[in-house]
């Protein structure tokens, strides 16, 4: 089976209008807290949003303030510019970018003809006895609202079934993520930004048999040689698989991450009370680490990463922050003085969503590596 679809990171329309011409619905998720499941389990496409390749986010600056990050203006251009077409947003409040999305893209509907189904849910900051029952019922009013949007009853059995499904692709994605942790890996960096992107491009189904594809001809690969250092790279939303192609370019062959867009999003299997259903789909996705807006979550980020700096044999680490990124923007003041206690190297650069900085990043990259090799 050809495989190639996994590494095609533009943006694509193509399931969405498929799953709709059959008098369905997809809707765009915002932020790492929108489950998933749910929205298999009412025969809803769900497509992780993002904003890939938007060179021209004029249109959507009219509507959000000066510090907006430009990966959150870019979502709204495309939303706005028709780039997705979908019947609507689910956000989640991962951050106040995610929300002021929401809430531009609720009042333009409002606006307008109202017929997209615009909706957020909260998702705590805290993961513990007290914010479940709070999460879970945000997620069951996600539910009241698709059942009505779809006229699908939500059933325990579609959720287990939609959780097995996810499961099944997340377990496929960490094995091919451990090929990463060889001297000599069959996957670059930019490749496997690349394959956990294509999930946002088609149905889990799908996604699962390419990912089975891809590992059955694993061995046929050749080996990565050349690099001048094993890199680990950190921060922001990434969705631009050109990012780690210029560090890659430059000889920092790209080992591990940890990227809500990355492998960190296809982490440990979600496990089902089935007492609890809902509530067990709640506890995962409030306790997986994934985003750094979780303000219990902290030292348990610092010791994923310095672990897998460990596991994947990492030479250093490059810590990528969105220009006005408040979750990662913070987040390296905490962690830099943990890694050089750990004498882990650490490069931190600024971005913007648009490639614009390329040729910094090329030598600030290259200057990084040189680094290390003389340490080495």
């Amino acid at each position: 089976m050809d495989y190639q679809k996994l590494f095609d990171s533009d943006i694509s329309k193509k399931a969405a209008q498929a799953w709709r011409a059959q008098g369905k619905k997809a809707l765009g998720l915002i932020c790492c807290h929108v489950p998933e499941e749910i929205f298999y389990a009412a025969d809803v496409l769900p497509v992780r949003m993002r904003a890939t390749n938007c060179v021209d986010s004029s249109e959507a600056e009219t509507w959000m303030s000066s510090f907006s990050c430009s990966f959150a203006k870019a979502i709204l251009q495309y939303w706005l510019d028709g780039t997705y077409e979908l019947d609507g947003i689910v956000a989640s409040d991962g951050c106040m970018m995610a929300s002021r999305i929401y809430d531009n893209a609720k009042y333009i509907n409002a606006k307008g003809d109202g017929s997209k189904f615009i909706m957020q849910i909260g998702a705590p900051r805290l993961s513990n006895a007290r914010t479940y029952p709070f999460y879970k019922a945000e997620l069951t009013d996600l539910i009241e609202a698709l059942e009505n949007l779809t006229g699908n009853k939500i059933t325990d059995e579609k959720l287990k079934a939609a959780v097995a499904k996810q499961n099944e692709a997340r377990a496929l994605v960490r094995q091919i993520n451990e090929l990463r942790k060889a001297e000599n890996p069959v996957i670059s960096g930019t490749d496997m930004l690349k394959l956990t992107l294509a999930s946002t491009n088609m149905p889990v189904d799908e996604y699962i048999e390419l990912l089975k594809a891809f590992l059955a001809d694993a061995n046929n690969r050749a080996p990565i040689t050349g690099n001048r250092a094993r890199i680990m790279v950190i921060g922001s939303a990434l969705d631009n698989p050109e990012y780690l192609q210029v560090i890659e370019d430059k000889g920092g062959l790209v080992v591990a991450d940890a990227l809500c867009f990355g492998e960190r999003g296809f982490g440990d299997a979600l496990v089902v009370d089935d007492k609890d259903v809902l509530g067990s789909i709640a506890k995962y996705y409030l306790e997986r680490l994934v985003c750094p807006r979780m303000m219990d979550k902290h030292i348990q980020m610092h010791d994923y990463v310095i672990k897998s700096v460990r596991d994947f044999n990492a030479d250093g680490i490059i810590y990528q922050r969105m220009q006005n990124c408040e979750c990662w923007g913070g987040e390296n003041v905490l962690l830099e003085q943990r890694l050089k206690d750990e004498g882990i190297p650490l490069l931190t650069v600024e971005r913007e969503e648009q490639m614009a900085n390329a040729g910094q990043l090329a030598i600030r990259a290259e200057a990084f590596i040189e680094m290390i090799e003389k340490e080495v």
